[in-house]
């Protein structure tokens, strides 16, 4: 899928230069001064956009993550949306997130800092997939090809069967195949929206 990086913005290339650093070397061990000095510039200058690395860091999950979850963006002037569609589009999103070498570099070197997101409180991610879902069920709903109900519950409940999927898929992989772990998630969520 493609980034949304390199749109030539100065913020971009220095989220460029924040994400290249903790490819690197993960998030607890990237800084400021790393960042700056990988993007070419003063500390100041990455200070006056983000007062801190966590809200850099918060800024670069949403670029990178939305950008994975961009085809989940109801487009009016594609094929109606019905339960299968959806529910593989749904589990692409998923399957590419986990494949992101962003999410990977956290997964592997910084998990901790993924917890509050999964126990505590939802991220500005979470919050644009809701929307983008419950908009993919509403028009699936007015086609009459998702089954009815309040797409503001439905979306929650895609968002945390599919967060399973992609937080936990390697602890479940010892005698079965992602593969035919992303299928059953399929059906899961074909059934759950057939009309």
């Amino acid at each position: 899928m493609s980034s949304i990086r390199n749109t030539g913005s100065p913020e971009n290339s220095y989220l460029d230069a924040a994400l290249e650093c903790i490819l690197d070397v993960g998030v607890k061990r990237t800084t400021i001064t790393d960042i700056a000095r990988r993007a070419g510039v003063a500390r100041m200058t990455i200070y006056r956009k983000w007062p801190d690395m966590l809200t850099l860091l918060g800024d670069l999950m949403v670029r990178e993550w939305l950008a994975e979850a961009a085809e989940l963006r109801p487009d009016e002037a594609a094929a109606p949306v019905d339960a299968e569609s959806l529910a593989q589009n749904v589990v692409d999103v998923c399957r590419s997130m986990r494949n992101n070498a962003f999410f990977c570099k956290i997964v592997d070197v910084d998990p901790e800092f993924l917890i509050p997101y999964i126990f505590y409180r939802r991220g500005r991610t979470q919050d644009a997939l809701l929307s983008m879902i419950r908009g993919f069920l509403q028009v699936g709903q007015e086609s009459g090809t998702v089954r009815a109900g309040d797409p503001a519950v439905m979306a929650r409940s895609i968002l945390l069967t599919t967060l399973g999927f992609a937080l936990s898929m390697r602890t479940m992989t010892d005698e079965v195949k992602p593969a035919e772990l992303d299928a059953e998630l399929s059906l899961q969520l074909q059934r759950y929206l057939a009309p």
